[in-house]
């Protein structure tokens, strides 16, 4: 088969760091000369790009690249390849219990990955990938790894030159942009850090060509993504980096908003608070990792924090920006949390008014310290739990999108169906996916894509709101 005539099709699971990865992916394929097509029943190979989180997210990886292998039967598909996050962390076990997919390729073979497709089309096999603590491939101390990374040739999936343009997969008015990868913390429910490895930034030069090209295809919104936003710029000697970045940023001509992902609340300080309030173009979104209230529990997940510290941050945000949006993660059923615990997480929620909230019921990762720990809760406690504080999230968080009517707001329109008339679209305090949209009403001529329309916010359906078109 000639290279022209080769084509894949990249199937994205999980968040969207993995997003950007696959794109990454697709611009290196297309510039070795593989056509990209958006259907895996139309494509020679079809790349599954996995999520290994949580146990979800890997029964939804696992079952993606099941599907991908029933494609073979009296279709195009040739090959079935896993890569990301669940092909990085298990590898050739994951080989062993999945004979469907045709290589399980870790992040090392990103560079060669047109090499490997077009063995396996050839009838060939490439070897799987053994895993291994991807931590212990940069020095221990941050400063060092950045050269380290370029001398030893590791990979940092996301982090392509900017001579190497991604190739976008969709054509939404908004996309992810990487700034970072890994993570130094330890968490003791995460396994993130033994996958994906040490904190590493990106460089600036970088993360702004790249967003400048995002402009030149369209994109009007930048989603700033790692694993830990906070800490971007500690491993280049300057801590204070994101703050000189987003500026940067928000000038670049067609971006007309930048919103910052997974803060941790331990390594918010004051400057970077004063430059996301005080910064046009930085939407007035806070993504803040809590993870519980119970201050002796998030000891125990080695986390800091409390109910107090993390009231006094929210007030100081919304001393900045009354307007801003806050959203935020919690687990509950950790080994040894009790009902005390959950109580305080409960106080917490009911004074904090989060915009939006992720319930988790905590479940044991390989190779966590979780895992280990006495107190483990039986599964239908935990079931319980996140019913209850589901429950009771959404009750506030409808609660706290109603606070928001009346309010003028400016809609990035993202979806417009021609036979309902239907235009959907999202205001500035809401991300992108997953914190609820905005309908627009009363417009006479239908907006485009990546327009921003202003409105006021009339009603509520849960989170989403419903807003009329102002004139």
């Amino acid at each position: 088969m000639s290279p022209s005539t080769r084509s894949v099709a990249l199937v994205t699971l999980g968040c969207t760091r993995n997003e950007v990865d696959s794109e990454e992916l697709a611009g290196r394929l297309a510039a070795s000369g593989w056509d990209l097509v958006d259907d895996a029943a139309e494509a020679d190979v079809a790349v599954i790009n996995t999520c290994g989180f949580i146990e979800q997210a890997k029964k939804d990886s696992i079952d993606a690249i099941l599907e991908a292998d029933g494609l073979r039967e009296g279709g195009r598909t040739q090959a079935v390849v896993a890569v990301g996050c669940l092909a990085e962390r298990y590898g050739a076990e994951l080989a062993t219990e999945l004979p469907e997919a045709d290589a399980v390729l870790g992040f090392d073979s990103y560079a060669d990955l047109s090499t490997h497709l077009g063995e396996i089309l050839a009838g060939g096999q490439v070897e799987s990938h053994v895993p291994r603590d991807r931590r212990s491939l940069l020095p221990l101390t941050p400063l060092e790894r950045a050269d380290a990374a370029d001398a030893k040739g590791v990979a940092v999936p996301g982090h392509g030159a900017s001579d190497l343009p991604r190739a976008r997969l969709d054509d939404r008015p908004w996309a992810p942009l990487k700034i970072a990868s890994g993570c130094d913390r330890r968490c003791a429910f995460c396994a993130i850090p033994t996958f994906r490895g040490s904190f590493v930034s990106r460089r600036p030069n970088d993360v702004l060509a790249e967003a400048r090209w995002l402009a030149e295809q369209g994109v009007r919104e930048v989603f700033l993504v790692s694993e830990n936003s906070t800490s971007y710029g500690k491993d280049l000697g300057d801590l204070d980096l994101l703050s000189a970045l987003l500026p940067e940023l928000t000038a670049i001509e067609g971006i007309e908003r930048v919103r910052v992902s997974y803060l941790q609340p331990a390594e918010i300080r004051p400057g970077l608070l004063e430059t996301l309030a005080a910064t046009d173009g930085v939407m007035p979104w806070y993504d803040i990792s809590f993870q519980h209230a119970s201050s002796s529990l998030l000891r125990r997940m080695r986390r800091f924090g409390g109910t107090e510290a993390f009231l006094d941050l929210i007030a100081g945000i919304r001393e900045r920006q009354p307007h801003a949006a806050i959203r935020s993660n919690v687990i509950v059923g950790f080994p040894g949390e009790t009902e005390a615990d959950v109580e305080e997480l409960i106080d917490f929620l009911t004074r904090a008014r989060l915009d939006v909230v992720g319930v988790f019921g905590y479940s044991d990762e390989d190779g966590t310290e979780g895992e280990s720990l006495d107190g483990h809760l039986d599964a239908h406690v935990i079931t319980e739990r996140v019913e209850r504080l589901t429950s009771l999230v959404e009750e506030l968080t409808a609660q706290r999108a109603t606070e928001r009517v009346g309010e003028d707001v400016i809609v990035l329109v993202e979806e417009y169906d021609p036979e309902t008339g239907d235009v959907i679209g999202r205001a500035a305090h809401q991300g992108p996916d997953v914190d609820g949209v905005t309908v627009l009403l009363g417009w006479s001529e239908p907006p485009s894509i990546g327009e921003f329309v202003p409105a006021t916010v009339m009603d509520t359906e849960g989170i989403d709101l419903v807003a009329e078109v102002r004139a």
